[in-house]
């Protein structure tokens, strides 16, 4: 890992990108899911497996309509990388201004009064999502290596 002259934030070549974004994205797909499970968990009842279910299917659905074109987007925009480049550069700013009123959203809903076992359907669904869009960065990654 190099570090650019104009930043403190490492530079890394293009096919690093991958795996930093695809594991950004897993990552916090993974902790969302660990918190609404934990809180399905909590919540005991019959209809927690009902839940989740409903919160996968919403996973899959927000994948394939909303996350997969989002992925696309930040992988052409890696594949168009030349040399070395900051590790943040996968995603364009706006990106990150969807990313920072998401995160104030999902803060905000989860010290709400909202029943936790309804707001686990959502992120389930958000988490899912996030966890299965990161597949296409790391199949990029394994062919960026092949090339």
């Amino acid at each position: 890992m190099a570090f650019d002259r104009f930043t403190i934030f490492p530079a890394v070549n293009r096919h690093y990108l991958y795996i930093f974004a695809g594991g950004m994205w897993f990552a916090v797909g993974v902790m969302l899911n660990n918190l609404a499970f934990h809180w399905l968990q909590e919540f005991g009842g019959e209809h927690r497996i009902l839940y989740a279910i409903l919160g996968i299917c919403a996973a899959i659905i927000i994948f394939k309509f909303g996350f997969v074109k989002i992925a696309k987007k930040n992988i052409k925009r890696i594949k168009e990388v030349e040399g070395k480049r900051n590790v943040f550069t996968f995603m364009s700013w706006k990106s990150y201004l969807i990313v920072v009123v998401m995160m104030i959203m999902g803060i905000t809903l989860r010290h709400s009064d909202l029943p936790k076992q309804y707001l686990a359907i959502m992120y389930i669904a958000i988490g899912g999502a996030l966890a299965i869009s990161s597949i296409p960065y790391f199949i990029n990654f394994i062919w960026e290596l092949k090339s």
